[in-house]
């Protein structure tokens, strides 16, 4: 890309957020009721709802180790000019970025049958898969200039890639473990882009949401609190 075109490029921050884990588990169980549909469209299903569900879309980023805050969001975010990212969400602390793309969740997403015994990787997979390595390449390819920082608050910054597609009662075994052995061996840029089902999605968030919870109801975290009041007032 020209040097001109980089300074002309308008692009936004992403947007400041306040992580609410009661909001988040109400907007689960809606994503739960949304899975009772077979099929579900990128467009029609997909997108709108996880726009209209900041919260359950914050702590998709909780498959990330280092996203801890959750305070930064941005849907349909312009990667550089060139791509979008169907989702974005950040920890302005330690720096660190999930870029998400959604696809449809149907018969045909992952794998699509050829008439042989091994059915074939899927247009839809090979497209969402696609999508991330090129964001990761803008990425790299952006990262000195004035506009990364003011996206990113630094010129130095962790991202991570996440393709959310199809339904686990669609797939065989075989295809299980195929998708499986792809997602472990094939590194791009010297990661792994996390690739997991709808499903697979909900039930995540949903044992992560129990634990996440239980952290901040249980007695062992109050009496640790009550411990830090103690020696504060002893100073």
């Amino acid at each position: 890309m020209a040097p001109y075109q980089r300074r002309n490029l308008q692009l936004k921050p992403l947007d400041s957020f306040n992580f609410d884990v009661r909001r988040c588990i109400t907007e689960l169980n809606e994503f739960e009721k949304l899975l009772d549909k077979e099929e579900l469209r990128e467009a029609q299903d997909v997108l709108p709802f996880f726009r209209s569900n900041l919260h359950l879309s914050a702590f998709i980023a909780s498959y990330v180790a280092e996203i801890v805050r959750f305070d930064r969001i941005k849907h349909e975010f312009a990667v550089f000019g060139d791509f979008r990212a169907d989702l974005v969400v950040g920890d302005s602390v330690s720096g660190t970025y999930c870029f998400i793309e959604f696809e449809d969740a149907t018969k045909n997403s992952i794998f699509v049958e050829k008439g042989r015994s091994t059915s074939d990787w899927s247009p839809r997979f090979e497209h969402g898969f696609s999508q991330i390595v090129d964001w990761f390449w803008k990425l790299d390819d952006f990262r000195n200039i004035a506009q990364f920082r003011a996206v990113f608050d630094s010129y130095s910054i962790n991202f991570y890639g996440m393709l959310v597609i199809g339904r686990e009662s669609f797939l065989s075994p075989i295809d299980k473990n195929r998708l499986k052995w792809r997602l472990n061996k094939v590194l791009i840029d010297s990661q792994k882009i996390i690739c997991i089902t709808f499903d697979q999605l909900a039930r995540d968030i949903k044992d992560r949401l129990s634990l996440y919870q239980l952290s901040y109801e249980s007695d062992s975290f109050t009496e640790i609190d009550s411990d830090l009041l103690d020696i504060e007032e002893d100073a």
